[in-house]
């Protein structure tokens, strides 16, 4: 799946496999900043006013370990994917009161409402198998993971 200029919505740059925050909101910033560095951001202070507003709206931890922070964003030019992992999990208060491990954050233009669900659903769904969830915990590069969540959500 490439986007509109070309962009994948994930590479290894938007993956950091560690050096994440154990906290919520500090976390999403650090996922945000792979983001910005990677040029994927137009404005950082909108995008992060975006994810935040979502966060209150409902929470993004779907269970089973994970967190989705997303937002459809006026500061953000293409979809985008960040991940990390935290091995002691991050309280998103997901219903099953699981911490999250496995962080994706989804970033989607303001026009892009389609592709955001597309992206959204597409990757939800291949997080409820349990040998991909696995297959993030145990990937050793960011080239795997990277592998991994592209094919989850080009299925």
């Amino acid at each position: 799946m490439t986007t509109e200029g070309g962009h994948k919505p994930l590479t290894t740059d938007l993956i950091a496999l560690d050096g994440a925050p154990t906290i919520k909101e500090p976390c999403i910033e650090f996922l945000l900043d792979l983001a910005v560095d990677a040029g994927r951001v137009t404005d950082r202070e909108q995008a992060l006013e975006d994810l935040l507003a979502r966060e209150e709206d409902a929470t993004t931890g779907v269970g089973m370990g994970i967190g989705i922070p997303h937002a459809k964003s006026a500061g953000v030019e293409s979809p985008t994917i960040a991940f990390t992992r935290v091995d002691d999990g991050i309280d998103f208060d997901a219903m099953d009161d699981e911490p999250a491990t496995l962080i994706f954050m989804l970033l989607v233009p303001e026009e892009g409402g389609e592709e955001h669900l597309s992206m959204l659903s597409s990757l939800s769904r291949s997080l409820m198998h349990e040998e991909n969830r696995d297959a993030l915990h145990e990937a050793e590069s960011p080239e795997r993971v990277e592998e991994i969540i592209l094919e989850a959500i080009n299925k």
